[in-house]
This record gives C-alpha cells, structure tokens and sequence, in this order.
C-alpha cells in the first residue's frame, strides 16, 4: 500500500493557507496512486494556537476548512487531518478521518501534555476510550502526538492512567498526527518511542510531524514510518515542506543525524525566516559589533532572508577598539551585506552632559557601561522603526542568564536569535560556518570576548572562563541539578553560589527579553516560569556553604 505523509508548514491561523496546504499534499497523493493521506496534528489552525482557541471565529473557521478537506477526499482516498474540534463534551484536539468524501470518525486526543511549553488541559478535552478506526477494510489506530509519548522506559516522569498503543494493537497501521517542538537531539529520541511503539502495537507506525516555526517554538519535520520489526522506510527532511510518497513494501533506508552545529544553525535560519516573513518582514537589521554573537547572527540572518535583505551598522563608542570595527566590516563584506557605521560618542556625551548634576560626587560604576548599550539599543530600534526592518538581538544563553546583558540596550529587537545557545556552542557553530572557508574573520573567533564598554574590559573580567560558567549553566538550568549536587561534581562551591545567584537576579530581565529561539529542551521562554520575587536560591536556600 502508498501512501502520502504531508509534512507541512502550517500558520497559526492561517485557515486558509493550511487548507491549500492540505490540498495540494492530497492531489499530490491522488496522483501517485496513494491509498491514505497522514497530515499533522492541528493542521488547519496551525500549532499551538495558544488563546486563539479561545475565538470562537476560528474553531468554526477549522470546522469549514475541515469539511472542505474531506469533500478533497472524493474517489476513495483516506485522509486523516488534525483540526481543533468541538463536541458535545467540548473542544477537542482532534483527528478527522475522512474517505471518499464522507466524514467517517472524529477521532480525540488522550494525552493532553501540560508540561514544559505544553498547556492542552487549559484548553482541551480529553478523550477517555480510545479504539481503532476501521475504514474503507483497514483497521487504523489513530493517535495524536503526545499518545504515543507514554512510555515508561524512556519518559518515566510521565504518567497517564491510560496508555492509547495498548488499544491500538493488531491494527494495518498506526498513526500519529504531530506537532512535536525541536530541540537538539530529539531525533533519536523520536526514533527510538516510534520503534518501540510499533514494536508494541504490532503494527507499522505512521508518525507525520510539520514542520516551521511558529513563534520561540521550532518544528523540525523530520517525519518517520517504521514496521513492526522496526525498519525504518521513510525519513523526511529536516526543517523542510515535504511530501513524503512511501510504500509499506519498500526498501529499508539508512537514518541521518546532522551533527550538532549543522542542526543548530539551520533550526535557527528556519526560526527567523519564519518568524520574519510570518510577522510581515521581509528585512532584518543587526547591530555588528565586531564579536562572536553577533557575527553569528548575522549569518544565521543572511541565509534566512539573503544577504540583500539584511542591513547591519557598527556603533563604535569610546573603547571600541579599532580591530573590533574592521572585524565588523569584514564580516558583513564577506556576507555581501551592507554596512554602515554609527559612532555613539555625541550622542553617549550627551546622555553624561545631561546627567552630570544628579551625577555629581559619585564615581563611574555600570551606569556609564550601561548607557553605551542603551545608546546602542535606541539609535538600532530608531533605524528599525524608520525603515521597517526586524531588529535581531545578539545575546546568548550564557550572557541572558547571568545577567551580563542590559534592559533597553543590547536587549532590544524583535527576536532574541540565539538565546539558547550557550557561549561555547555559539564558538563551536561559527567554527562550523568556517568549514570551507573564513565566512567569520579568524580573528573574531579567537580574540579575547569583550562588551567594550570600559577601557581594556574582557567578559572574564567579571565572569569565570565560559567553559567553565557553561558546565555549570547547564547542569543548573538544563539538567535542573541541585548547586549542593554541582559541587559534589567538581566545582568550586563560591563560584557554584555565585553562578547560580546570578542566575536567579537577572531573572527580571529574561521576563522582558524578547521571544527567543528554541534549540534546547529547556529554554527560557513559555517551558521556564520562574517568579521573580523569591527567595529559593538566593542568597538562601539550597546554595552550598
């Protein structure tokens, strides 16, 4: 048997767009003689429409579309759609199967996750008795997204009271419907439950996953279908539209992996490209400040929207050094970009010229340092605001979570880009990007990192190495270690206090940050909510002695 996965970039909203999405996946089916159509979990409204499921406009508009794509349906074709759905018992997360231009069942959603940056039970109901679908003499198991997920020995912090693949068992097929976010390695993962599953199902597992990104929340695709035995016989692309044409008597076919930097930087094009063009622009700007960030960004830029749509301007203040702007401007020739520079030191005395009196008797501190930045920040949303370009922040994971970053200066933009990315990782893919060639400056990759905004300043002035501040950044953050259990692991117990009490300061800041990209499975956005007026590893509680 064929059939066609249509693993899709949906809009969040975007009735009909996602309707001819749908579409042209089913004529594309119909063809080349496929027999079933799998489509993502909530294609027709886009995923996670969030409060928008709140308007009732928009679940009639699904229900319409939805009609519309079962009438598509016509001349014996099975497809199966996922659409926000709502019943007697209320909304539904749900999966229509259709075929020959009838609908056949309304098949609802059981698992509903509310963890990281899930939040189904807010909206949805979910559905108690899960049971096959049978149709047009096939026995399908319908499943959506987190149905699949309840598996002890891989996830054994999640627990549900039922487990939909114990009633799914002997069908023709299973089926998964997705929408499951990216972060870096998951693909394993995703191989390993759709293995298992199918292994337990005793059937071949379809999982259709879309693609795009929607907001911090990235959609790698990278859709699968796996036999009982688990030979893997599709694979689709990653951070690509693709419809996937696969018969269930074909061929095994070896599974990719990119490597870390290569999946990285191109979740993170995918991440602005689609949030650009989604939030209507089609330009970006990015302040180059002749550093590693920054030049990461710009290239993330350049292959997201093309090197003609992208402006970049250098701010020289009073300790930039002269290498960091020929950086900046070798950096953006290389690109093929365009630059300009915009010296900040009249408009900089004039801030101190204006402050001097309530100034007066009180020393240079972070205050100065800090009014370069928001010199920076004001004249880069200046520009954006006038020309209609998208400002881009260049902070990383490391800078946003010790708070080495400033409110209303470097902060400033639409999109953090590489917010989740710590330091070291930020090195590790612009030493990727120069694989074939110097696209970054060598001399940006190994000068010492530096805001320059005090005479001779370098990040370790006031942070330890990020080698080491990383490590503990991540077991803190990512892997949610305890500082006692840091310390047991190696690190010295002031800095562990110190690190971590940063962390816990500069929270007040990421709350304003802008929404950033998503590459890890525990970035700070709508997956970390943590209060700001606390006092749990503070100067407190937990830190080591």
């Amino acid at each position: 048997m064929k059939l066609l996965l249509g693993q899709v970039s949906p809009v969040i909203g975007d009735v009909q767009g996602n309707l001819a999405r749908c579409l042209a996946a089913v004529e594309e089916a119909r063809a080349a003689g496929c027999r079933l159509v799998v489509l993502p979990e909530l294609v027709l409204s886009g995923y996670p429409p969030r409060d928008l499921l709140e308007r009732a406009d928009l679940v009639a508009a699904c229900r319409a579309a939805a009609m519309d794509l079962v009438a598509a349906s016509h001349g014996g074709l099975i497809v199966v759609f996922g659409v926000p759905w709502r019943d007697d018992e209320g909304l539904r997360n749900a999966a229509i199967v259709a075929w020959d231009g009838r609908l056949v069942r309304v098949v609802c959603k059981s698992l509903l996750p509310t963890y990281d940056v899930f939040d189904e039970h807010r909206y949805f109901v979910a559905e108690e008795d899960p049971h096959p679908v049978e149709v047009a003499g096939l026995r399908l198991g319908v499943t959506i997204c987190e149905d699949i997920w309840h598996e002890p020995a891989l996830f054994p912090h999640r627990t549900y009271d039922i487990d939909p693949i114990d009633c799914m068992v002997d069908c023709d097929l299973v089926l998964n419907l997705s929408a499951s976010p990216f972060h870096t390695g998951k693909a394993h993962t995703r191989l390993a439950l759709v293995r298992k599953q199918a292994a337990d199902a005793r059937a071949p597992l379809v999982y259709c996953n879309q693609v795009g990104g929607n907001d911090e929340l990235l959609f790698d695709g990278q859709s699968l279908v796996v036999t009982a035995d688990g030979r893997l016989l599709v694979q689709g692309p990653q951070f690509q539209s693709a419809h996937l044409v696969v018969d269930l008597d074909g061929p095994e076919v070896p599974f990719h992996s990119p490597g870390f930097e290569a999946e990285v930087f191109g979740a993170l094009v995918m991440g602005v490209r689609d949030y650009a063009t989604r939030c209507g622009f089609s330009r970006a700007l990015v302040g180059l400040s002749g550093g590693i960030d920054s030049a990461l960004v710009a290239c993330v830029a350049a292959e997201a929207l093309g090197s003609e749509n992208l402006w970049t301007i250098g701010m020289p203040g009073p300790f930039s050094s002269q290498g960091s702007i020929d950086d900046a401007a070798a950096l953006a020739a290389n690109l093929g970009v365009r630059f300009d520079l915009l010296p900040i030191h009249g408009v900089y005395d004039a801030y101190l010229d204006t402050l001097a009196g309530l100034f007066a008797g009180r020393d240079r501190d972070v205050t100065e340092e800090n009014l370069q930045a928001r010199t920076r920040g004001a004249l880069l949303m200046a520009v954006s605001n006038k020309f209609g370009h998208l400002l881009l922040t260049t902070g990383n994971k490391s800078e946003l979570a010790v708070g080495y970053c400033t409110l209303y200066g470097d902060m400033c933009g639409g999109l953090a880009v590489i917010s989740d990315l710590f330091k070291t990782d930020v090195y590790r893919v612009c030493r990727w990007l120069n694989r074939d060639g110097p696209r970054i400056p060598e001399s940006i990759l190994t000068k010492p990192p530096s805001a320059e905004l005090a005479p001779g300043q370098t990040d370790q002035d006031s942070l330890p190495p990020y080698p080491v501040l990383d490590a503990i950044l991540r077991m803190y953050i990512e892997e949610l270690i305890d500082p006692v259990e840091i310390v047991a692991r190696g690190h010295d117990p002031a800095l562990v206090r110190r690190v971590v009490s940063m962390v816990v300061r500069s929270e007040y800041k990421r709350w304003q940050m802008p929404p950033g990209l998503r590459v890890t499975s525990k970035a700070f956005g709508s997956g970390r909510r943590i209060p700001l007026a606390q006092r749990w590893h503070t100067a407190g509680g937990g830190l080591p002695n």
